[in-house]
């Protein structure tokens, strides 16, 4: 026992212990102070880890890593700053109700305020956008071993509770890898003997009785008001599983309701139901005020990509506003939510419709499905037509050749909403990844790389030429990724979404302050990170460079170059003939 190191035996606790408890994905920045967990990670045979120098990205990656596997993983960082660059990642987590465990290392308490190197105030730094701070005292043998392993219970149950999300343990070490001590010997764990031959954690967490009961969910209130919709609408956001795809179409088939299908929500690509209205984003462009109007909207899951819609919402005030959602927070901008039900989405579809008859033949529902159809030859015709590469054409061309096999993140800002409104819907069924959380445009490809971590398979960013520039460095990951990406970048040399705004009115500044020109290329930066490059000049170009990237294993940027004004001159092209023909301004 003479080279007994306490704090490495405290960190090869913490450690195990997150992986008996189901954490065994370690995102590791490099640092002294946190050598210990470092260490401990390399020397566990079933922790899997990965490794970055820049701690945002790195705390990205692990976002998407959660984001595509439903599961917590770990980051490790040193302190200082680089425990502060973790907080925009922690936004976005603790908003999309992901769940991360945080260990960051820290100095020992008595170099706290004392103007000591690397140190600052890391107590609660992250504030309430953690579900559980504790301050994790420097190894002593003063204290039994299985503090450590109850504070991990502990912290993985709360990140996997009710409201799943971040939490974050502050790990203070004196002297990282030096001994603690002549009496290290107190420090043998005796007492943990029976721990140390199972593999179950040390505390075992159960909630007697089930948080949610499925028929406890849809009581006779619930039952009356959807009965009492004239015209009902069921309106999608981020679901969590295929499950809850698979029930909500069960629910609106039983109800014979229009589905509005945000992209994210998995029922956007790839599902041909009959009762999906892909282009409801696009028939909210009309304005035929004979038109009838829902009167009751069931809204299941997360927030929703289309800012069309809640100013339609907004507008038509419905009677009804029902709001499904598995957490306790509340997710009503518009403030106009009449009845909101906490319940797993699958449970509460699959209670009701258990509940209900069949509804009869809809009108509301006919009339959507036949300007749905509309819009959908509209869209085909005017690219097809279309010779230009637009950033529409773009996002448009993705989705009709990305693979089933694949998985798509989609950067802020008009990435993700110019698949929202064009994406073919014969397209394959992928995995769709977003921060809409937040919204951010930070992060980005360390995400879409901690994506493809997560599902074990390809993945294809549709990102910005800003988003790309605001997260470069993470482009290095990719070089020891086995899972490739193909990045298309839309770069219009500049913040493109806010051509779309009221904003673009004001010539004086607007190009200064809102469309940020930065006149460069992506061709350096993919020979620099060693990937792949294509700049192709037309949709047949595109296609070709995009088949290219899927037969290689090697990671791909295709850079799209295109004008701003262009880019919303295609838009307002499209939205005219769309009006045209369903009836709008």
């Amino acid at each position: 026992m003479k080279n007994f190191n306490l704090n490495q035996f405290w960190s090869s606790l913490i450690v195990e212990e997150l992986i008996r408890n189901g954490v065994d994905y370690f995102c590791v920045a490099p640092g002294s102070r946190s050598s210990p967990l470092a260490v401990a990670v390399a020397a566990n045979p079933r922790a899997k880890s990965f490794v970055h120098f820049d701690e945002r990205a790195l705390a990205f990656h692990a976002l998407g890593y959660a984001s595509a596997t439903r599961k917590a993983c770990a980051v490790i960082t040193t302190s200082g700053t680089a425990a502060a660059n973790l907080f925009p990642a922690i936004i976005e987590a603790s908003k999309k109700k992901l769940p991360l465990v945080i260990l960051t290392a820290d100095r020992p308490p008595e170099l706290r305020a004392t103007g000591a190197n690397q140190t600052i105030d890391q107590i609660k730094i992250f504030g309430e956008y953690v579900r559980w701070f504790f301050d994790l005292p420097c190894p002593t043998t003063d204290i039994p071993p299985g503090f450590v392993l109850t504070t991990i219970d502990q912290a993985v149950f709360r990140a996997n509770g009710e409201l799943k999300g971040p939490v974050h343990l502050n790990c203070m070490y004196r002297e990282p890898l030096f001994e603690n001590g002549r009496d290290s010997s107190r420090a043998v764990p005796t007492d943990l003997k029976y721990w140390q031959d199972s593999r179950t954690p040390y505390t075992s967490y159960f909630c007697s009785g089930d948080t949610y009961q499925k028929e406890r969910y849809v009581s006779p209130e619930i039952e009356e008001k959807i009965r009492g919709i004239k015209r009902g609408v069921i309106v999608v956001g981020k679901l969590a599983s295929m499950a809850e795809q698979k029930n909500v179409l069960a629910l609106a088939e039983k109800l014979n309701w229009p589905v509005f299908a945000d992209v994210t929500s998995g029922l956007r690509l790839g599902c041909p139901h009959k009762n999906v209205i892909h282009y409801f984003d696009q028939i909210l462009l009309g304005r035929d005020r004979s038109r009838p109007v829902p009167t009751g909207v069931l809204h299941l899951g997360g927030r929703i990509t289309s800012k069309r819609w809640y100013d339609y919402v907004q507008k038509i005030n419905p009677a009804e506003y029902i709001m499904v959602l598995n957490h306790p927070l509340r997710n009503d901008p518009l403030h106009g939510v009449t009845l909101r039900v906490q319940a797993r989405v699958c449970d509460f579809c699959d209670a009701l419709a258990r509940k209900i008859t069949k509804g009869k033949t809809n009108a509301f529902l006919s009339s959507l499905q036949k300007l749905n159809g509309r819009i959908d030859r509209i869209i085909e015709e005017y690219f097809g037509k279309e010779a230009r590469l637009s950033e529409a054409a773009a996002a448009r061309l993705v989705t009709q050749h990305i693979p089933v096999s694949d998985g798509l993140f989609l950067a802020s800002s008009l990435p993700v909403r110019h698949v929202d409104m064009y994406a073919d819907p014969r397209g394959n069924a992928v995995t769709v990844g977003a921060n809409r959380g937040a919204s951010g445009i930070d992060g980005t490809v360390a995400s879409a790389c901690g994506f493809a971590a997560g599902l074990g398979r390809r993945v294809t960013l549709l990102i910005g030429d800003l988003a790309l520039l605001h997260d470069l460095n993470s482009l290095a990951m990719l070089k020891n990724s086995p899972q490739p990406l193909i990045i298309v970048v839309l770069n219009n040399d500049g913040g493109g979404i806010f051509n779309f705004l009221p904003i673009a009115q004001f010539k004086n500044g607007f190009e200064k302050f809102f469309g940020t020109p930065h006149g460069l290329t992506f061709a350096p930066a993919a020979e620099m990170f060693d990937l792949n490059y294509a700049n192709p000049a037309t949709k047949d170009d595109f296609v070709r460079a995009y088949q290219a990237a899927l037969h290689s294993n090697t990671s791909t940027l295709v850079e799209i170059t295109s004008d701003r004004k262009q880019g919303v001159a295609v838009a307002k092209r499209l939205q005219e003939q769309i009006c045209k023909v369903i009836g709008g301004r």
